[in-house]
């Protein structure tokens, strides 16, 4: 009697999630196991893209940025389940558990891979269902285009990106971010570069309201106050852009002290979930002194998929994550941005380096190829 495959589950189908899935699916014997992702949405979206997806319509990037699975698996070596996962059983130290879905169904796993990634507020809070992608996205696109004056609140990347998109489409409409800190960005970057960013915010008509708060009105109010008193009374539009958090309540059912208080999960430096034998983890909800990118997440996938067939065939972990040096690259619109490169001197990039390797098309077509397209 042949011997019944063994799963091999991968919990997320975004960045990191899918990556580990292809990884894996050339690498598995389809006679000795059963890969499988669960994902709670149809598709993997491009985040990169998120920002001009949900300002415009101009470039119709969600015929190109929501890519199916369909191509995902090397020669059809996998499969696909659509739904959410609740809960994950595995008595630490011990090898094995299942997974149990919202609709009750349970999907046991020799190996377990979580990489559920962020939730965003507002614009990139994509819905699950791909019926309601289209109204999701239409809806934002109508705001930004009757607003006279939009606030975005954090002057993060997603924020900078999404206000030099706005000022790409309505050169002339007024854009002001508020942002906690006396400088853009956050001081994982020099001092250097967020005075660059923020030189180049402001030649693109972008306003900025530095070391200030603004709390979320209700929809539809017009003219707002920041904590520090400065009145904008105008303001037609507000959009956070800040608060993304890790997609681990679920993870938690593992066991204690496998989550943090910021809700990210403990690994060690083979990128196993720590007292947790053959369940690893990848991107943004690891828990890693680094700022949460989808470059990263590529790094964290190729170590987690090699150490998956070490796991499963007994053998010693190959990979070992050391960390990965910081580099940031943010579009203001189509045509220019900044970036920065955290080796030698700290390397800073302007508008050509910008719009060559990312700002013109978002990096779309390199991440249609990594999913088989």
């Amino acid at each position: 009697m042949a011997e019944k495959r063994r799963n091999v589950v991968v919990v997320g189908g975004g960045w990191a999630g899918t990556i580990v899935a292809r990884d894996l699916s050339a690498k598995l014997d389809a006679s000795k196991y059963n890969l499988i992702l669960v994902s709670d949405k149809p598709y993997f979206i491009h985040l990169i893209a998120g920002a001009r997806m949900t300002v415009t319509a101009v470039d119709k990037l969600e015929d190109k940025a929501l890519v199916p699975f369909d191509k995902l698996f090397h020669n059809g070596n996998g499969s696909v389940k659509i739904g959410k996962v609740v809960s994950v059983s595995g008595r630490s130290g011990e090898k094995g558990g299942e997974v149990v879905l919202e609709d009750g169904e349970h999907i046991s796993y020799a190996a377990l891979v979580l990489a559920t990634g962020s939730s965003w507020p507002g614009p990139l809070d994509f819905p699950n269902k791909e019926s309601d992608m289209r109204s999701h996205l239409d809806s934002w696109r109508n705001r930004y285009e009757k607003a006279n004056h939009v606030v975005i609140v954090g002057g993060g990347a997603v924020g900078l990106e999404t206000a030099g998109e706005i000022k790409d489409i309505w050169p002339k409409k007024k854009v002001t971010i508020v942002h906690s800190e006396g400088q853009l960005l956050n001081d994982t970057y020099p001092d250097k570069f967020r005075r660059d960013i923020e030189r180049r915010a402001r030649l693109r008509g972008i306003d900025l309201i530095l070391g200030d708060k603004l709390d979320i009105p209700a929809e539809g109010t017009v003219g707002v106050t920041t904590q520090k008193g400065k009145q904008l009374p105008d303001v037609d539009l507000v959009v956070p852009a800040f608060g993304s958090r890790p997609n681990t309540e679920f993870i938690a059912s593992l066991g204690e002290g496998v989550v943090t208080p910021s809700g990210t999960v403990r690994v060690n430096q083979y990128l196993e979930v720590s007292g947790h034998p053959g369940v690893f983890a990848a991107g943004d909800i690891i828990e890693w002194k680094e700022q949460k990118q989808a470059a990263k997440a590529n790094t964290h996938a190729a170590i987690v998929a090699a150490n998956v067939v070490s796991f499963l065939e007994g053998k010693p972990y190959k990979k070992v994550y050391k960390g990965s040096l910081e580099m940031i690259l943010i579009p203001l619109g189509r045509t220019g941005g900044a970036g920065y490169l955290g080796f030698l001197w700290g390397i800073m990039l302007g508008d050509f380096f910008s719009r060559l390797l990312k700002a013109k098309e978002l990096m779309v077509s390199q991440a249609r190829a990594a999913r088989g397209y």
